[in-house]
């Protein structure tokens, strides 16, 4: 005996929302809820495109670049991109944050949480009551010290949380060495201290991450100074502060000072040729003052300032000169030669800390090109491993805090291997 077989089940006729709610396949319409959130999500990613075509451009007013807009190419990676893109180029951002801190100090008495998530207790915390898992979201920007000196949070975030270990990055840096020489080209890297550990008497009693970031900086240049590549300038930078009086960092100021710029240059310069430094000379110029990066950081505004210095390699001859704040795009110095100068082709990679290092690297390298280390971020190394190709000599200058975090695009294996073989070439 057959059986006949029925017709074979089918979808209902109407969209599943009009479906009866009884039935096994009703789902409900949100198409009013997502309408809304798209036009929430289409206004907040068009902002920045509508402000830039009626002439509005955000401001740099936190202590690093704006988020450059992301390649296609990144992947999945390219929305959260996108959307801290769209953060950033909010125009007026700034004045939010500061709108934020005044209503926070003025009506509850404590600075804003600005940039955090999942804080757990105050902002700054005593050390013994830190959590012992910390999230990088709980750190604050900025910890507020005593007298009104402030410090870049991210001077203890970047010891506590790290994103690879210490053994990992003194590998890296090991290996990059090791190519740079074997191509025959001399290679050093100063670091440029953390202002927390250079001036720690202006900080609270406690803060979040304080042991962590105590210890892992002990660790750090515990490893530096056993690497002869690397440069430790914590020490002459000590001295020409109890020589002054006063700290080579700013109050409001993540940065070090021009005293700060030069020992760094002097001392890469003594590396690279020792003695070379013997007849050089120094003599202060004029006074300046810029706006400090580390209020913004928290709603506020605030001034840094210091002094320019004439610098003479030979004793006689100020060869310092302007130079330019960005150096993202190459830039060149051959202006400088003689008595106490360098002459050898240089090529100087580096981090906002170089900027006040520029004119005194034009005053005493006779032939070097300085290019920001951000680059890496983008390109993965090219632009890095074209400007190594063309020099004799390779200087890195990145900050503890970089090195400690372990987030260096220019350490990262498959940036090396793209540098390393533009050197091979």
């Amino acid at each position: 005996m057959t059986r006949t077989q029925g017709p074979k089940p089918t979808m209902p006729p109407v969209y599943e929302a009009f479906l009866p709610r009884e039935h096994a396949l009703y789902r409900p319409r949100h198409g009013r809820k997502q309408l809304i959130a798209l036009v929430c999500a289409t206004i907040f990613l068009a902002t920045p495109a509508m402000s830039a075509i009626l002439g509005a451009r955000p401001s740099e007013f936190e202590n690093r670049k704006l988020t450059p807009f992301p390649s296609i190419g990144q992947g999945w990676s390219f929305f959260p991109q996108l959307s801290q893109w769209t953060t950033d180029h909010l125009v007026f951002r700034e004045q939010a944050v500061h709108a934020a801190d005044g209503i926070s100090r003025g009506v509850f008495g404590e600075p804003p949480p600005l940039h955090q998530e999942n804080q757990q207790g105050p902002l700054q915390v005593p050390a013994d009551t830190a959590p012992t898992k910390l999230d990088p979201r709980q750190f604050p920007d900025v910890i507020e010290g005593k007298d009104g000196w402030l410090y870049l949070g991210d001077e203890a975030t970047s010891h506590c949380v790290q994103t690879v270990s210490l053994d990992t990055t003194f590998a890296r840096l090991r290996a990059f060495r090791d190519a740079v020489e074997a191509s025959g080209r001399q290679f050093a890297v100063v670091v440029a201290p953390d202002k927390i550990g250079m001036v720690p008497q202006h900080l609270p009693g406690g803060y979040l991450g304080k042991d962590c970031r105590d210890k892992v900086a002990d660790e750090f240049w515990r490893r530096v100074d056993a690497e002869n590549f690397m440069i430790d300038v914590r020490g002459p930078m000590q001295d020409w502060a109890s020589r002054k009086g006063e700290p080579l960092y700013g109050p409001q100021d993540a940065h070090w000072s021009d005293e700060g710029a030069i020992t760094a240059v002097r001392a890469v310069a003594e590396k690279l040729r020792p003695g070379i430094s013997a007849k050089w000379r120094l003599q202060p110029k004029e006074d300046w003052q810029l706006p400090a990066d580390l209020p913004p950081l928290i709603g506020r505004t605030g001034v840094t300032e210091g002094t320019h210095y004439a610098l003479m390699p030979d004793g006689k001859t100020d060869r310092t000169r302007p130079m330019p704040n960005d150096y993202v795009t190459p830039v060149h110095t051959d202006t400088t030669h003689g008595d106490g100068t360098y002459g050898l082709r240089t090529a100087w990679i580096g981090d906002s800390f170089t900027i006040r290092a520029l004119p005194y690297l034009a005053a005493t390298f006779g032939d070097l090109t300085a290019l920001h280390t951000s680059t890496a971020d983008h390109d993965g190394g090219e632009a890095v491993g074209n400007l190594l190709q063309r020099s004799d000599v390779v200087v890195i200058e990145l900050t503890e805090r970089g090195f400690a975090s372990g987030a260096v695009s220019l350490l990262l294996p498959q940036v090396q291997q793209n540098i390393v073989g533009k050197l091979a070439r």
